[in-house]
């Protein structure tokens, strides 16, 4: 039986580190159960992350649990996962774990989601407080049966952590609101600290990696929420190896730029499993280096580019450095 799309099936990226719980097979990706398999590039040595065991990987996922929460790092099958739970360190996956989109890159399962549950806002704000989060990363899966796009959703757990923990600095991870008729804008007015929307790649491969996304509407979110709240941090990335020229890198580097953004992340693209697009290569350690050298200088106020670089990896600290760097160029 082929497990590649199995809802228990390990990321190719992470080995096996998921225990099979329940014979039935259930499918992540049923959009791609037919597709033929793509090739499996060996990944070099600087890629490679070793199984979590830690004592505080195993903390942070009892409140996971013990919360009946949704994190990102599981779904999307994280390398960083280890060294981040270990850190106490999560980002939390709002509004259910099924997509309506079918991005040819994502793990997440994509499906027919379930109804909005309107007792989540609590328990991620009770979570954020027991873990003593100084940084909270909050995304969500792609809600296109919903009215506003599950904005009223993210603007609810904004403010139950706000009250349950005053002292924690908020980065919004969201969709895009394609068709959503300005609800974005409710996002805006919450006032998160940071609001990160991801480009993921380079306009000319939109139709075969993000084929429900348009790049230009994307930029435009992250230049309205500039638009609306200059003093709100503006947050993007993209992967690389996906068959992206570097010209194309650096144009959409300008485009961020031209659009305010801020913070730029740039990662690896890891392969979930044969069903989704191949690698095209691995960027060595050194092209990562030149990336962020080359977006330092068209003035980004934070970058952060490596091969395990992901929107959440290092958050809050990268939070941190980003607010001196505004205040630095302010002074």
């Amino acid at each position: 039986m082929d497990m590649q799309l199995d809802a228990f099936a390990a990321p190719v990226h992470l080995g096996a580190m998921v225990t099979l719980i329940d014979g039935k097979p259930k499918f992540r990706h049923p959009e791609k159960r037919n597709r033929p398999d793509t090739p499996v590039l060996r990944k070099p040595d600087w890629i490679r992350v070793k199984a979590p065991t830690s004592k505080g990987f195993a903390e942070t996922q009892e409140i996971v649990r013990s919360k009946g929460l949704v994190t990102v790092c599981q779904e999307a099958g994280c390398p960083n996962i280890g060294e981040c739970w270990t850190k106490k360190h999560a980002t939390m996956m709002i509004l259910g774990e099924v997509c309506t989109r079918a991005c040819s890159f994502c793990n997440v399962s994509t499906g027919k989601p379930s109804p909005v549950d309107h007792d989540e806002p609590r328990r991620v704000a009770e979570a954020v407080a027991e873990m003593g989060l100084e940084h909270v990363v909050i995304t969500s899966v792609d809600r296109d049966d919903l009215e506003d796009g599950g904005a009223l959703h993210f603007v609810t757990v904004i403010e139950a952590i706000r009250q349950a923990s005053p002292g924690t600095t908020i980065e919004i991870l969201t969709p895009d609101f394609l068709r959503k008729d300005g609800w974005e804008n409710r996002v805006i007015d919450a006032k998160p600290d940071v609001f990160n929307h991801n480009l993921e790649t380079v306009p000319r491969l939109y139709l075969s990696i993000r084929p429900g996304a348009r790049y230009y509407h994307s930029l435009r979110l992250l230049e309205r929420v500039k638009l609306r709240d200059p003093n709100q941090f503006t947050k993007s990335g993209i992967m690389v190896g996906l068959g992206e020229t570097k010209e194309e890198v650096m144009q959409v580097m300008d485009d961020m730029r031209s659009a305010g953004i801020d913070f730029l992340t740039i990662g690896q693209y890891l392969q979930p499993t044969r069903k989704h697009a191949a690698v095209d290569r691995f960027v060595d350690p050194d092209e990562f280096r030149a990336y962020e050298e080359i977006a330092r200088s068209k003035g980004f106020l934070m970058v952060s580019a490596s091969p395990l670089t992901r929107s959440s990896y290092h958050a809050g600290e990268d939070f941190e450095q980003m607010r001196a760097a505004r205040l630095k160029a302010n002074a």
